[in-house]
């Protein structure tokens, strides 16, 4: 009779006790991109420095400092009057050799004909032919005289030479310029897109190359590029990856990446510093699973508790090297489909019977 009522008690006992309930995700492969944070510099796409291509005195500045110019629009006024005459002195130079042409030619032509006829020696025909020629070449020698004074007088309206953003004029009304001169005139800049440069360490770099050579890294094809600006505020507008250079600098051994990022409002200038984050490149059969969920000893050896198909829980090590955001991004030692506990983790113990629910944390949704 004893013992028939401790049965009872037992099975009254296991009624009252059912298995804890365990929060778990349903773990799935996916290409997961490597996404890394790196230093960078904006530079304008197009920089042009306007220096004068003639020497005179600077008779007006025909813009507006920090003012957009279009390609082509006259920019400074440079003394013409000296130009002008040479360019006259040409076209007078040129009409007296295009006249004494017309001469030699018929000179030349009347000479042919005598010396058929024994009227004059060969070698006077021979040098009147001569003196028509060289009269032509006169006239092609005077036509370049004057599109070269042509030029240069047009060289006296200083034009922009790309379409951008102006800055201040180095020089004002009435100051002495010289063809040969260092200093700009003026700069502009070509602000939409704008370049950035990023430094990425040249070991970080090659292990990237190794990797995707190896194969264990697939390589992303159109990178995008997001902007962090100074204060911590994100760019709106996303870009792209251009190129890596081929050369490490020497002081810093970094290796320079570039990207084109559109600029439709100004908002960036040249010279800011900036955070670009970049995928490179993407882990293919990747399971990113929350933070939460793993466990490391020590040694920093990763392990995660998973619900297998008798219900109960089963550790498993795992390699999580990478953390994404809030979460681990797993390489090994988890499959498509299995049960990783994120909730109720003090409740699961080894071994133990659970019952296992979809987890509804934020976490836990976003990696489901």
């Amino acid at each position: 009779m004893i013992v028939s009522l401790s049965a009872c008690g037992a099975k009254a006992e296991d009624k009252q006790m059912p298995p804890p309930v365990v929060g778990v995700i349903i773990a799935r492969t996916e290409t997961v991109p490597l996404e890394t944070e790196l230093s960078g510099r904006t530079e304008a796409s197009l920089v042009a420095e306007v220096r004068p291509q003639v020497s005179g005195i600077v008779l007006d500045r025909l813009f507006a400092e920090g003012s957009r110019v279009r390609a082509g629009q006259p920019l400074y006024q440079i003394d013409s009057r000296l130009y002008a005459a040479s360019a006259a002195q040409a076209r007078a130079a040129l009409a007296t050799a295009e006249a004494t042409v017309e001469a030699n030619r018929l000179k030349a032509e009347r000479y042919r004909l005598l010396a058929a006829e024994g009227g004059v020696s060969k070698q006077d025909a021979a040098d009147a032919l001569a003196t028509y020629n060289q009269s032509r070449a006169q006239v092609a020698a005077s036509r370049a005289a004057l599109q070269s004074s042509q030029v240069n007088l047009g060289f006296t309206r200083v034009t922009s030479p790309i379409t951008g953003q102006i800055g201040r004029s180095s020089v004002t009304k009435g100051a002495l310029v010289t063809a040969s001169q260092a200093d700009p005139l003026a700069k502009v800049q070509q602000l939409d897109p704008m370049f950035v440069n990023i430094q990425q360490s040249s070991n970080d770099f090659m292990s990237l190359r190794r990797s995707l050579q190896k194969g264990s890294l697939a390589p992303v094809g159109s990178i995008p590029v997001r902007i962090v600006l100074a204060d911590g505020s994100a760019y709106p507008v996303e870009g792209r990856l251009n190129f890596a250079d081929v050369d490490v600098a020497e002081g810093s051994g970094t290796v320079t990446l570039r990207a084109t990022v559109p600029n439709p409002q100004g908002l960036l200038l040249p010279g800011l510093f900036v955070k670009a984050r970049l995928a490179q490149a993407s882990v293919p059969g990747g399971i990113l699973i929350p933070q939460q969920a793993v466990t490391r000893t020590p040694r920093g050896d990763a392990s995660v508790l998973l619900v297998n198909g008798k219900g109960e829980i089963e550790p498993r090590p795992v390699t999580a090297d990478t953390a994404i955001g809030d979460k681990w991004l797993v390489t090994s030692g988890l499959k498509a489909g299995d049960k990783v506990v994120v909730d109720g983790l003090l409740k699961a113990k080894p071994g133990a019977k659970v019952k296992a629910v979809l987890a509804t944390t934020p976490s836990a949704s976003v990696a489901r």
